[in-house]
């Protein structure tokens, strides 16, 4: 990454636009590829279980700023990123289920009441 920006500026010193500079994004990781690109990136990083219960755990997700942008455009709303993140999350998790047909409450179908929401930092969270 430090070579990209040498080179951007030994471009801008030849008389070249700064504009016609392209970083390199095979070298970037997925999230800085995407974030690069101004597009938006979501992904989970982990999938904890509980050994105890396997009917609980958590998945940690990271995200870049576009993807809020994304999820704000489609209309969520919270007051931080994880909170607007965890409304998304929520209703995927809906949509995942009623695909299944499976009604909230009905047999196999586990009645959490809640998602929590740990805020890692960094703009990673915790969701279990």
């Amino acid at each position: 990454m430090l070579k990209d920006i040498i080179n951007w500026f030994k471009n801008i010193k030849g008389n070249k636009a700064a504009k016609e500079y392209v970083p390199d994004i095979t070298k970037l990781s997925p999230k800085d590829a995407a974030t690069a690109l101004r597009e938006p990136w979501v992904a989970v990083l982990d999938t904890h279980i509980n050994k105890e219960n396997v009917r609980n755990g958590f998945f940690e997700l990271d995200w870049n700023d576009y993807f809020i942008v994304q999820l704000r455009d489609a209309g969520y709303r919270g007051e931080t990123d994880e909170a607007i993140v965890d409304a998304w999350f929520k209703d995927l998790c809906r949509d995942v289920a009623s695909e299944e047909a499976v009604p909230p409450g009905a047999g196999g179908f586990r009645q959490s009441g809640y998602i929590n929401v740990t805020n890692l930092g960094n703009g990673k969270s915790e969701i279990s």
